[in-house]
């Protein structure tokens, strides 16, 4: 058995199955858009993208042991950190959670900060996830404790948008090119806007690194050739993104992500541009508001003592030229 893991690390191409939380999502554009541009091969990368509604669920099939990686939000690495599981993002990808919270354009007048939801139901992609995480921060906020409303999970996209008419969330926090979807149909409006580096440093006192490649120590330590390689594939991929117009990137991209509406994804994309990370980097000061945010509401983080430096490296996106 070790002999044979041996002449894969030498050379021959191992399969590495990357989870993302939701593959066509505008915060999650970098690992299709490497696929696509062909970065993954040129690394010699045997890559397969799998896609998930939620990045809970995506971290669960990581520690499973389904899939090397995950294209997730980094505050997953902390929250793991409590429950004994040793994650770290390698690659950053969003500055911030590139999300608003949107409400139903039917109770807007009612509710017009996230202190009003009060006895109403806060849409999250999943429980436990990064939009559950960043929902209840923000009632918090307001003094407002997590039985004092509602979460229902509702997945993205599609079923998001089927809760909203429906009337089964009065919140709900949504990505491009869902929330463009949402405003055009008049079905929602902006409560908290988390898709701008403004909104973000307004809404939650700094940079927030949300969508990232992240592993477990063990693998990266094992397949540190592997995790280069990645780092590098996606490097280029934001550096693409930093060099090319909205309507580049679009073309790139399958034609079913655009919700049937490419004029509209393309408005989304140049919208979201600014959030994507131009290096892969942890931004100076960015753990340490991810875990403020964290203490702020979750009993398993606050007062805890937590390894920031164990939740990231920035030791392969520094090794890229």
């Amino acid at each position: 058995m070790l002999s044979a893991c041996s002449v894969v690390d030498a050379g021959a191409a191992e399969k590495i199955t990357i989870i993302v939380g939701g593959i066509n999502k505008l915060i999650y554009l970098p690992p299709k858009l490497a696929e696509n541009l062909g970065y993954f091969k040129d690394e010699g990368l045997d890559v397969e993208l799998q896609s998930q509604q939620a990045g809970v669920d995506a971290e669960n099939e990581l520690l499973a042991g389904a899939a090397q990686a995950v294209v997730g939000f980094y505050d997953h690495a902390i929250d793991l950190q409590t429950k004994g599981k040793d994650v770290e993002s390698i690659v950053i990808f969003g500055l911030v959670p590139g999300s608003v919270e949107m409400v139903r354009t039917d109770e807007a007048q009612r509710i017009k900060t996230m202190g009003d939801i009060r006895g109403k139901t806060l849409g999250v992609t999943a429980l436990g996830s990064s939009s559950t995480f960043l929902g209840q921060y923000l009632a918090s906020n307001y003094g407002l404790k997590t039985n004092e409303y509602s979460m229902l999970p509702v997945g993205a996209g599609n079923s998001l948008m089927a809760a909203i008419k429906q009337k089964r969330v009065d919140v709900a926090w949504t990505t491009e090119p869902t929330t463009s979807l949402l405003r055009a149909s008049g079905d929602a409006k902006p409560l908290v806007d988390l898709s701008t580096i403004e909104g973000t440093k307004a809404a939650l006192g700094g940079l927030y690194p949300a969508s990232s490649l992240y592993v477990t120590r063990d693998w990266a330590q094992a397949h540190q050739d592997d995790a280069r390689k990645l780092a590098r594939a996606f490097v280029k991929t934001l550096q693409y993104i930093r060099s090319h117009s909205a309507e580049d990137i679009a073309a790139k991209m399958p034609a079913d992500y655009y919700g049937g509406n490419k004029a509209l994804y393309v408005q989304a994309l140049k919208a979201s541009l600014p959030m994507y990370s131009p290096d892969g980097k942890m931004p100076q000061g960015g753990p340490e508001t991810v875990l403020k945010v964290l203490s702020g509401f979750n009993p398993n983080i606050k007062g805890k003592h937590i390894d920031l430096p164990k939740t990231f490296t920035n030791e392969f996106v520094d090794e890229v030229k």
